[in-house]
């Protein structure tokens, strides 16, 4: 093991927008694992927009991060050493170990990845949350049915892009949202959608009238605000609203911006619903398969935004996520 680790930690709690001063950059005496753990050096980092709910001091699906603890993050790690018996040198692990540069686990929560059958930052990517989060909130809570039409704002990031794809690998017709003509294009050109609105340039509500003129069957959601407002403005008769994320609402200093047409939901006879993937814990294995399989058959094209650089790169890399930079999942490769 090195003689130090660095980290990441939360120095206080930001209000709006996450900026430098927000966090603190600690070098600490490296831990030796112990009977029955495993240490292992950090080689990719996830980033993700929910990390900016976790550092509110607010009731949600997890405990906020506290201050002063290393900021919470999936990643993959290689192991170094190990007392454990599962895991042994030169294995790769996947798991919740935080900003940091080196880990000691006892392997509860974690997962052995195999680099042979997918590129790691895959396993953080279209085969970890992002991609369980598509399969369950499309399929399960969206009850997605052949030929619907559906749209998916953010659809260029790295939950939007599988649910997309997962939609028309079943046999949908798929519009998605995202910003700039360079995203537009990567959606229809490479991913398969039959359409893309580019909110910067487009008005969101006339365009989903053009591309979805029998309405929307089912909105998967990744943005909130105004354009859950316009998709509202299209649902058809018991369309399904799928309330995954919210990321133009995150870092505002002012009240949540809800949804003004929400009575659209009374007169479509539809529902809209958020959920949480945890929830789906179980079943992971199941949709990992199935992702499996139509990312070998390239139903489904993997899109990873790879940062290299440091640790000391994790908070200038995470605001990538709010200006929109990213294309596919972002992940940070320590180098």
């Amino acid at each position: 093991m090195p003689g130090t680790n660095r980290q990441i930690r939360l120095a206080r709690r930001p209000v709006g927008a996450v900026v430098p001063e927000d966090w603190e950059h600690v070098t600490e005496p490296a831990a030796a694992p112990g009977p029955g753990m495993f240490a292992g050096r950090t080689r990719y980092i996830s980033l993700d927009p929910a990390m900016r709910g976790w550092l509110d001091d607010r009731p949600s699906y997890l405990p906020p991060v506290g201050i002063g603890e290393v900021m919470r993050a999936g990643s993959v790690i290689e192991v170094t050493e190990s007392d454990h018996p599962g895991y042994r040198p030169g294995d790769f692990v996947v798991g919740t170990f935080g900003v940091q540069e080196y880990v000691v686990s006892d392997g509860k929560g974690t997962l052995k990845v195999d680099p042979a059958l997918a590129p790691l930052p895959t396993y953080l990517g279209a085969l970890g949350m992002p991609g369980m989060t598509a399969y369950f909130g499309l399929l399960d809570v969206g009850a997605l049915k052949e030929g619907e039409t559906v749209v998916v704002s953010g659809a260029a990031g790295a939950v939007g892009s599988v649910a997309g794809q997962i939609a028309k690998a079943k046999g949908c017709r798929v519009i998605g949202i995202a910003g700039g003509p360079d995203k537009c294009a990567l959606l229809t050109e490479e991913l398969g959608f039959d359409a893309a609105v580019d909110y910067r340039a487009e008005d969101v509500r006339k365009a989903l009238r053009t591309h979805a003129p029998d309405g929307i069957d089912v909105y998967f959601d990744n943005v909130g605000g105004e354009i859950l407002d316009a998709a509202l403005t299209r649902l058809a008769m018991h369309a399904r609203v799928v309330i995954c994320g919210a990321i133009s609402q995150y870092n505002n200093e002012t009240a949540v911006q809800g949804p003004s047409n929400y009575l659209s939901l009374l007169v479509r006879r539809a529902r809209m619903e958020g959920f949480v993937v945890f929830d789906y814990a179980k079943r992971y294995g199941e949709a990992a398969r199935e992702l499996a399989g139509w990312i070998g058959d390239g139903r489904i094209k993997v899109k990873e935004h790879l940062v290299t650089g440091a640790l000391d790169d994790f908070p200038a890399t995470l605001q990538m996520l709010f200006r929109g930079e990213n294309t596919g999942k972002l992940v940070l490769e320590l180098s």
